[in-house]
């Protein structure tokens, strides 16, 4: 039996800005069901390629497809993208009833299904309690899943969003990230760039990894994961002062590399040498003069795979 044909199919994507490229002959493909978490530094083209799967752009090279059809050419293949753009794209003054009218009825849907598509995503996204306030009003928790309602009032087929959890509180995360699995199993499919790797690692069927504009690694998270099990902990330095130069060499010699941007916070993302535990680590980098305060053991997880991508280390999987 064949397999079904792929949701969206991106093969060398190319777009820039004022001639600054943005993204760089970039593959991808997604099935539906599936929720891929888009991870990568800022700049690195995750909005970028968001916004030509909705239609927003069209790519300077390359082809997109969604549904088989071009998302920016084809006014119907837009139609099942559900878009939720990192604002708040909504109406303050409105109530969120209101604004999700305004939206069915930009969307095309008449005047009995834009009652019953309201009903349904005020549902399913828990803003009963609040459906008659204005949204100006509200917490960002709640605008936030008001934002990801309006992209839902067509039952799209894809659902696209820019970090929808940012700046929200933990009891909003958990709701947001309720109505993303309810998708998920719906046989939706989700893609969500984010900076989260906790929140990738608990929505996502797979990941892929940007950097420059370019796809640094791409694949089922779970297969991805799996050789982390066996690997060593991961020790984090946090220094109670800039390290002098006989110090960064002790570190450096440990297995530690300095986090960018932060001279008091030094990493072993594969395990500090001698496999030494927090306490004997924290004893040992003091004797030889490191003004280090505490040590933080964690296991691998999905953090490690971005940077090693990031740093050259991990292939592209298919």
């Amino acid at each position: 039996m064949s397999a079904p044909p792929p949701l969206v199919h991106v093969e060398g994507a190319a777009l820039a800005f004022r001639g600054r490229p943005a993204l760089r002959g970039l593959d991808l493909t997604v099935q539906a069901g599936t929720t891929l978490a888009l991870l990568g530094p800022n700049g690195a083209g995750k909005s970028s390629l968001i916004r030509l799967l909705a239609g927003r752009l069209a790519p300077d090279g390359g082809r997109v497809r969604v549904l088989g059809g071009d998302p920016h050419a084809d006014r119907a293949v837009r139609g099942r993208i559900g878009y939720v753009p990192q604002e708040i794209a909504l109406y303050p003054r409105l109530s969120v009833a209101e604004n999700l009218d305004v939206f069915a009825r930009l969307a095309g849907l008449g005047r009995g299904a834009r009652r019953a598509a309201v009903e349904a995503v005020v549902g399913r996204c828990a803003l009963e309690e609040v459906a008659r306030r204005p949204v100006g009003t509200l917490s960002g928790g709640y605008q936030r899943r008001a934002n990801i309602a309006a992209s839902l009032l067509a039952a799209p087929d894809l659902i696209l969003l820019d970090e929808p959890t940012q700046g929200v509180d933990l009891d909003a995360r958990a709701a947001i990230h309720a109505v993303l699995g309810s998708l998920r199993a719906a046989g939706a499919g989700v893609i969500v760039s984010t900076h989260d790797f906790s929140e990738a690692e608990r929505l996502a069927d797979r990941v892929a990894v940007l950097s420059d504009g370019r796809l640094r690694l791409a694949g089922d998270l779970a297969a991805l994961m799996r050789p982390l099990a066996a690997a060593p902990p991961e020790h984090e330095a946090v220094l109670e002062g800039v390290p002098d130069s006989a110090a960064q060499a002790a570190l450096r010699e440990a297995g530690f590399a300095p986090e960018a941007g932060d001279p008091r916070l030094w990493r072993a993302d594969h395990g500090a040498a001698g496999g030494l535990d927090g306490a004997a680590l924290l004893a040992t980098l003091r004797g030889r003069g490191v003004p280090a305060g505490e040590i933080r053991v964690r296991r691998p997880g999905l953090e490690t795979l971005y940077r090693d991508a990031l740093n050259g280390s991990a292939g592209a999987a298919a």
